[in-house]
């Protein structure tokens, strides 16, 4: 085993082709035991054949945690650590906190349920959000991003001129959309919008998967019987079994839900029952069983070379900063992954995944050269971005240690408050 310091870290940087991690996962209740990937429509699992070294033949694989997901996992762990104050990492949120519930803002203004702060590692499109594009800037009271550039802030004027050629404002305000992936689809460039790829990936997959199914049931400690209803909706959203005090809807007393039953108010027993089946005859998002798990992490170099970061002034950028900024995202990236790994892989209900190993990296150099077994726990990955950061600053690279505060835009917060109306509207029919 080996570690890794800033100085071999920017040797790669600059001529390596990727680190790569590639970690067994088994099932927290053992060799197995059933796990449950997420589902998609239809109640199916992302199933798929793939060649596997350890295998003659193609094996049925599942997915259990998509790129997509992995990114918000390692964002979800950066912004635990910017909370705990291990990082300084730069973001832009969007505070809700003045529109409390309760507050004495006009009622279109009133939120029902608090919202806190929604930061851009948190926000689904990261900087390019529709949440942040729909605040203003608290400093200059104007729009994050506007169509009517007189309008747009300083920060969403310098967003439009974001290149691979010219990322500074990035790296300054919003680095992670350089390590995971951006496309400004949505501002006012609409699908001509900057676009960066991920220079980072990570999924985890379940090998040689065997569909299960699952089966439901419930016995009602009191007994109660289908032929006690029906039930009756109430006016004031609850029900009764006295049709007299029921609402009435058409000059007829309405019944709770579709005819009255008790399970309409969630009362009576559960018939057991299995999960259904599909047109081949395999159960419906009944959990699988698996020979084993991989998670697979890859951080591309390449990708991250492409990306040039001119000093404030300059037309062009240097190669030392060049350098700099890049090993910022590669440290970042790192950390990323060792902080997951250190907070634990808890998927979902049912799907909690434990490392059999350590992470390790394999840093892939020129063509044919690979070091191996390089170890980088979680503290030394926090170290080895701070180090980074500071050689970044040193030479001038802007690097903001406070969040971008945005407010949301009026229109924003009425959107907000008229959809928890809403959805408080729905919950109360669906407790009838």
């Amino acid at each position: 085993m080996s570690e890794l310091d800033l100085s071999k870290l920017e040797q790669f940087v600059r001529r390596g082709a990727a680190a790569r991690s590639r970690v067994i996962l088994q099932p927290a209740g053992g060799p197995g035991s059933k796990v449950f990937p997420p589902t998609y429509a239809g109640a199916v699992y992302a199933m798929e054949k793939r060649r596997l070294p350890d295998y003659p033949h193609p094996v049925d694989c599942v997915l259990l945690d998509s790129v997509q997901s992995q990114a918000n996992r390692m964002e979800e762990v950066l912004q635990q650590a910017i909370d705990e104050e291990r990082i300084q990492l730069p973001v832009v949120e969007v505070d809700f906190t003045d529109f409390f519930p309760g507050n004495r803002m006009p009622e279109s203004l009133r939120l029902l349920e608090p919202v806190g702060k929604v930061t851009s590692l948190q926000a689904p499109h990261r900087i390019v959000d529709a949440i942040l594009r729909d605040s203003v800037v608290a400093e200059e009271e104007k729009p994050f991003r506007a169509n009517d550039l007189s309008r747009e802030s300083s920060y969403g004027q310098r967003l439009r001129r974001v290149t691979a050629q010219n990322a500074t404002a990035l790296f300054e305000l919003c680095p992670t959309a350089l390590l995971f992936g951006m496309w400004d689809s949505t501002g006012p460039k609409g699908g001509l919008g900057a676009k960066f790829e991920r220079a980072m990936v990570s999924e985890i997959v379940g090998i040689n998967a065997v569909r299960g199914c699952k089966t439901s049931s419930r016995i009602d400690p009191l007994g109660i019987q289908l032929q006690a209803g029906p039930l009756y909706r109430t006016a004031e959203g609850g029900w009764t079994l006295d049709e007299g005090a029921a609402l009435e809807v058409n000059d007829r007393p309405a019944k709770l839900g579709k005819d009255g039953r008790p399970s309409e108010a969630n009362h009576g027993n559960v018939t057991p029952s299995v999960s259904e089946k599909d047109r081949d005859g395999e159960f419906l998002a009944g959990g699988v069983t698996i020979d084993r798990a991989e998670q697979s992490i890859v951080l591309s170099f390449p990708a991250l070379r492409r990306l040039r970061f001119p000093l404030p002034g300059d037309v062009v950028s240097r190669q030392e900063v060049d350098v700099a900024a890049r090993t910022v995202l590669a440290a970042l990236g790192l950390s990323a992954a060792a902080l997951m790994a250190e907070a634990g892989l808890d998927l979902r209900s049912r799907c909690l995944l434990w490392p059999t190993e350590p992470l390790r990296w394999e840093l892939l150099g020129q063509p044919g050269e690979i070091e191996s077994g390089v170890v980088v726990t979680a503290e030394a990955a926090v170290e080895l971005l701070r180090q980074a950061i500071q050689k970044a600053r040193d030479l001038g690279l802007p690097w903001r240690t406070e969040p971008l505060r945005l407010v949301p835009s009026q229109e924003l917060v009425k959107l907000v408050v008229k959809s928890q109306q809403l959805a408080a509207a729905q919950s109360g029919e669906g407790a009838e």
